[in-house]
């Protein structure tokens, strides 16, 4: 298209005494204008199509007198829009128009249409009416401009909206204890240790661990203690002690209960971790003292003369703590095998009430059908109160295009980053993007923040759209590349989704490859309304 366009606009006449006496006479030296449209190609942008006319006219072809009304017209297949008219007067005439100077000049005015459907094939033309007196003459119409890109409006508006994780573990890692206590400043193993309720319930386990094939034994830690009362150099000599004597009950007790793996023996001086926890779980008077106590002092000898210096709790704690830290740990470590997929899947058909919240989550994700979704994490909701269950629902409902049921199941949801996501993305669909941006911006998090790109894209802010989407990949990350002058993203695409084919067709438009825009087009034609599309598409015009 020509940059430079010959156009009478009456603005720009002078009438000239002589030369340019009548409207009629301005008609016909139309030639001598020169207007230029920026852009040649009109573009939409945040639903609109804006455009600036250049004029440069050259002296004596604006009469004193004259009155020029020029309307800019967007005409599409659909009709046509006149946009609001511009006009000016000569230096003579009094009234409130912009006035052009009989010696020449350029002007530049700016126009605007609001993009409606049709226009994405249309062009921009100016139409005159020029008058002086009781003389009118209409100017000869001429076409300023081709248009209007709407690329943009190919990005993805449904919002991502991400499933809530399942944390479903499929190896799940699990202890089995026993202990035995020491007298005070003693390391011999007393016998009633060796078949006390904690040895028996460890025995106990160590025999579930075998007769369990989901269950393996990783290895055993023996650890001994002090309690954190005396000197610590003390305490140090008396858990290595322990540690010793530890391991020879360990052998008495395992004796009958043989255990597989590696077994770890060591020793800690005071067991400052299992006096805090006792504390913790205590009904002593207080105990938030002694717990502020442990936090300010990291030095052991400090935190104990802190803690007897506070007489009648010490006497408690001497009595009904420290006997219990005076001990040795049997620590089984244990991998439990969770359910496999297809176990799950199983399950769910012959027997699904043995699945546990996170199970039957896993087992949603790994069903096709939309409606065995539903109904998962229905059950998974209404048997364990689950949260993630609920929200879940919501986003299946979303994947369905059915934002009311949607709705109704975020109803129940926790108000958290991700239900704002979530109904941040039904506005988005309801075309309400103010409403969206809002719950976007209440959710914070990354997913909200590229439905925020979504936004500033259909608003016309793509380099805002960029920087938020800085790192991403996939389609709406290559659309705001291409839209920000970097095709390389989109062309290279790997979807096989014709929506990406599209995408790669623009793409290789941009960068004239003629091949690579057919076979795209081809492959994107597998949707009708793309096919439609790229039909009127101003980006395929070179290549129809």
């Amino acid at each position: 298209m020509r940059k430079n366009i010959y156009f009478l606009f009456a603005a720009l006449f002078g009438l000239a005494a002589v030369s340019c006496s009548s409207p009629e006479k301005m008609a016909e030296m139309a030639e001598n204008v020169t207007i230029k449209c920026e852009p040649a190609v009109l573009e939409v942008v945040g639903g609109n199509i804006d455009a600036k006319v250049s004029v440069t006219y050259p002296e004596d072809y604006f009469h004193p007198k004259a009155i020029l009304e020029v309307a800019p017209v967007i005409v599409y297949e659909g009709g046509e829009v006149v946009g609001e008219s511009l006009m000016f007067q000569g230096e003579k005439v009094k009234d409130n128009f912009e006035v052009v100077p009989s010696e020449g000049a350029s002007i530049t005015r700016k126009v605007r249409f609001q993009y409606v459907p049709g226009m994405e094939k249309c062009y921009l033309e100016l139409r005159g009416t020029v008058s002086h007196k009781a003389k009118f003459a209409d100017l000869p119409t001429r076409k300023v401009a081709d248009g209007a890109n709407t690329t943009y409006m190919l990005v993805c508006q449904k919002g991502k909206v991400d499933l809530k994780a399942d944390r479903y573990q499929e190896i799940i890692k699990e202890t089995a204890e026993g202990q035995i206590l020491y007298q005070i400043n003693s390391a011999n193993v007393r016998n009633n240790q060796l078949t006390s309720k904690s040895i028996k319930e460890f025995q106990a386990a160590l025999d579930e661990i075998k007769a369990n094939e989901r269950k393996t034994l990783k290895g055993t830690d023996i650890i001994a203690y002090a309690s954190p009362d005396g000197k610590e150099s003390d305490n140090a000599k008396l858990s290595s002690k322990r540690s010793a004597s530890a391991e020879k009950a360990f052998d008495k007790v395992t004796k009958k209960h043989p255990v597989d793996g590696p077994v770890n023996v060591t020793s800690i001086a005071e067991d400052w971790e299992g006096f805090q926890e006792l504390v913790a779980a205590s009904d002593i008077e207080d105990k938030e003292l002694i717990i502020r106590v442990l936090s300010m002092y990291s030095d052991p000898a400090v935190r104990e003369m802190e803690i007897k210096n506070m007489s009648s709790i010490f006497k408690t704690l001497a009595k009904e703590v420290l006997p219990e830290l005076r001990r040795a740990r049997f620590i089984a470590n244990v991998e439990f095998q969770n359910y496999t997929n297809d176990e799950l899947l199983q399950l769910i058909e012959e027997n699904i009430d043995v699945l546990d919240e996170t199970a039957l989550l896993r087992a949603a994700t790994l069903v096709k059908e939309n409606d065995q979704k539903i109904e998962l994490y229905k059950k998974a909701a209404d048997k364990f109160s689950s949260n993630a269950a609920q929200y879940n629902l919501a986003v299946v409902y979303l994947n369905m295009d059915d934002s009311g049921k949607a709705k109704r199941a975020l109803d129940k949801c926790e108000k958290d980053a991700d239900w704002n996501n979530a109904m941040g993305a039904i506005a988005l669909r309801e075309g309400d993007y103010a409403q969206a941006a809002r719950y976007f911006a209440a959710a914070g998090n990354d997913t909200a923040k590229e439905n925020l790109a979504v936004i500033d894209v259909l608003n016309g802010k793509y380099s805002d759209a960029a920087a938020k989407l800085a790192g991403k990949s996939g389609y709406n990350a290559a659309l705001v590349a291409l839209l920000n002058g970097n095709n390389a993203p989109a062309a290279a695409l790997k979807c096989e989704c014709p929506q990406a084919a599209y995408l790669r067709a623009v793409a290789a438009a941009r960068q004239g490859n003629a091949s690579a825009v057919a076979s795209n087009l081809a492959d994107a034609k597998a949707c009708e309304k793309l096919a439609a599309r790229a039909a009127k598409d101003i980006e395929f015009a070179q290549y129809r």
